[in-house]
């Protein structure tokens, strides 16, 4: 895949309403312009990861016993030689999101400078909210903190600390640090994908740092170890999801619980989530989610309301305030005096890989509904709307539970513990309107199933495949085949051993896909950094444009304030005065030893052309300079304006977005000294990357960007 130019801004709008950018068009060397392509299957990572993961389902059904085996011993290794590992990733991670966000590289955009967010606040804090919640985050919050209470890691079980302590475990488990693992995917992809306009892959997030090798196997290897690890993250949830509904089912209707019953269920829900993810995200995918979220509510509600709603008040600050308290400690604590490697398997290790497993499949989504807010934006948002609802969930719930073990009911203790599946259903069954509270986790657990489900089949299709769009989501049959696939993933591992066998495996998968996060981690700080090398190009600039060119005098700058010019005038601006002035530079810049193109084209929606001029550097960013029509409506206040008609600005486009003036009535002077002045800016910021390893230039097909003009 050779390199591209921005992306043309007259497409089409997104059909998921994603935000749109007037990123510039510049012309291809040979003339030609990139134009949208369909996904197509990326052959080698199709078949490559499909093969692994059919071969994993069919030895772990012909032969669980050995599957079993080595599975728990290779876990048990894992446990035993890298929990430290797993503990400090997870820390540096935190760490290093924190640092993005907080530092000057926080103030830049997921995509062009003038973007603005697709969605209000309103709206994607509530999409924030509802990639919070899944159906693991029913069975555990039951669960966990029985365990933790009954059997801590450390110290006395069955005291009052034991019990505040299984809360905070398991909002430990739940919180900031899977959050970060998400934050800093999301903020990779936004970045190079509606920033750099690159594919949205993973490949791409390493470009900065592996150059035009992410075209070749080893970009192939990389998207395999992320579908790998999706895969077997998302089959843990589908596991868990099914021995739980299963239960519910047997509660409501009788229906035995078993493998069988379990298969039987898998089947049904591939079923819907095919259908689901075949339905695109408006009409499937997205409905589902509000359903599950609205209802979810409604069920947390009621026993916040049916409970003994003052100790759960009481207890959701005292929780939020332990945590606070306790996480810096928590982080980092390897239990190197106590070494539960058993406990540290099944808990903190294993969560650290299932969020690392997770965490191409969620942050794609987080991306996706980002577009145009600010990298601090972004992370403060993905760390606190989701933990926010998060928290209340297992405080909750979590307490309710804790409450009833300590009043003496010790089998739901036991059930709680050792069956968790049965805990979430048997707190349930202690409120009034057991059937009717049942029977509304069922239906809440079947929905977060199927939107698991059709939701991890279409990114799966989008890692398999060559996506230049955003927009575009992979094929349908892609998305059918990773459907069924990871259903019978799901089945194979109930069969070797139920939920344990699908945590075990998730420790193993998690441990290469950490490798991608690291390599993920270095190459986005030095993308960051280049940015902040334009940023010091501009600064260095500034004071020799500043006298270049002459300044418009009072007179010249009140005509261009209140000028309204028509799609007509706008035009004539930009034959008489735009073109001959960038050709004049072209001319020169040429002469100079510069390879450079000038174009101009008309953008058919407003009949105005647009004008640009690209500077190519030997593999470092190319320079643009692109002056492109932005239609506004004319103002009638007074006798400014009044026309009811639309009117035109002249803006100035970079590779970065618009730079956010208009240069309708320039003179051909002041318009070249203006070009020059940018020139002189992209000079300097390619001789100080190039001291710290080059300015990073574009490797792979530019993606096409939608309707620009929501933008503005």
């Amino acid at each position: 895949m050779r390199g591209q130019p921005p992306a043309d801004p007259r497409k089409g709008d997104a059909p998921t309403g994603s935000a749109v950018d007037a990123a510039p068009r510049t012309p291809d060397p040979e003339g030609e312009h990139h134009t949208a392509s369909r996904a197509r299957i990326n052959w080698r990572v199709f078949i490559a990861s499909g093969l692994a993961i059919v071969a994993v389902a069919a030895w772990a059904i012909i032969i669980p016993e050995n599957a079993d085996s080595v599975i728990n011993a290779a876990v048990a290794w894992v446990s035993a030689n890298f929990g430290w590992y797993y503990i400090l990733t997870a820390t540096l991670m935190v760490v290093f999101v924190l640092v993005i966000a907080l530092s000057k590289s926080g103030e830049i955009r997921l995509g062009p400078d003038h973007s603005r967010p697709t969605y209000n606040l309103f709206t994607w804090t509530s999409m924030l909210f509802a990639a919070g919640i899944g159906i693991d985050l029913m069975f555990f919050s039951v669960s966990e903190p029985v365990t933790q209470y009954l059997a801590p890691p450390a110290g006395a079980g069955e005291t009052v600390e034991a019990a505040r302590q299984g809360i905070v475990w398991t909002l430990f488990h739940y919180g900031v640090t899977g959050w970060a693992m998400y934050a800093l995917m999301g903020m990779a992809f936004g970045y190079f994908a509606y920033r750099r306009n690159m594919p949205l892959s993973i490949r791409t997030l390493l470009q900065p740092l592996l150059g035009r090798r992410i075209q070749g196997w080893l970009g192939d290897t990389v998207d395999v170890a992320a579908v790998l690890g999706t895969v077997f993250g998302i089959a843990t949830s589908l596991g868990i999801g099914v021995v739980q509904l299963n239960y519910g089912l047997y509660l409501m209707f009788g229906i035995p619980q078993g493998t069988g019953a379990q298969i039987g269920l898998i089947v049904f829900a591939v079923a819907l989530a095919t259908l689901s993810t075949m339905s695109g995200v408006e009409k499937g995918i997205r409905r589902l989610s509000e359903l599950n979220v609205l209802l979810a509510i409604v069920l947390l509600g009621y026993v916040l309301i049916a409970g003994k709603t003052r100790f759960l008040l009481d207890a959701l600050v005292m929780n939020i305030g332990d945590f606070i308290a306790r996480f810096p400690e928590m982080t980092l604590n390897t239990f190197a005096w106590e070494q539960p490697d058993e406990w540290m398997s099944a808990w903190t290790l294993f969560f650290w890989a299932w969020w690392i497993a997770w965490a191409p499949f969620v942050s794609l989504f987080l991306a996706r509904i980002s577009r145009g807010r600010t990298i601090r934006q972004f992370v403060a948002g993905v760390l606190i709307v989701p933990l926010a609802f998060i928290v209340i969930f297992i405080s909750i719930f979590g307490n309710s539970a804790l409450d009833f073990v300590r009043a003496g009911n010790t089998e739901f203790g036991d059930i709680a513990m050792n069956v968790p599946e049965q805990g979430f259903y048997d707190l349930l069954s202690l409120y009034p309107g057991t059937l009717f509270v049942i029977g509304l986790a069922t239906v809440v657990g079947i929905l977060f199933y199927v939107t698991s489900a059709d939701s991890g089949a279409l990114v799966l299709s989008n890692f398999t495949s060559i996506i230049d769009d955003p927009r575009e989501d992979g094929a349908k049959s892609v998305r059918i085949f990773w459907s069924v696939a990871t259903g019978v993933l799901t089945m194979a591992m109930l069969i070797v051993g139920g939920v344990t066998t699908l945590q075990a495996a998730t420790v193993i998968i998690g441990l290469p896909f950490s490798i991608v996060l690291y390599l993920v981690m270095i190459s986005l700080w030095k993308a960051l950094r280049v940015e902040g090398h334009q940023r010091e190009g501009r600064l260095a600039a500034f004071p020799a444009g500043l006298a270049s060119g002459g300044a418009l005098s009072w007179r010249q700058r009140l005509a261009r304030m209140t000028a309204l010019p028509s799609a007509s005038q706008a035009q004539r601006f930009q034959s008489s005065v735009v073109e001959p002035a960038l050709s004049a530079v072209h001319t020169e810049i040429v002469a100079k030893g510069f390879e450079a193109l000038i174009t101009q084209s008309t953008v058919a929606s407003m009949k105005v052309d647009e004008v640009s001029l690209c500077v190519r550097f030997d593999g470092e960013q190319q320079f643009d300079y692109q002056v492109y029509p932005v239609p506004r409506r004319a103002p009638g206040v007074g006798g400014y304006g009044g026309r009811g008609e639309d009117v035109f600005r002249l803006e100035v486009f970079s590779a970065a977005g618009s730079q956010g003036y208009d240069v309708y009535g320039f003179t051909p002077e002041q318009l070249i000294a203006d070009v020059l002045t940018r020139f002189e800016s992209h000079l300097e910021f390619v001789r100080i990357a190039s001291d710290e390893g080059g300015t990073l230039p574009a490797v792979g097909a530019a993606a096409e960007t939608p309707d620009w003009q929501a933008d503005f």
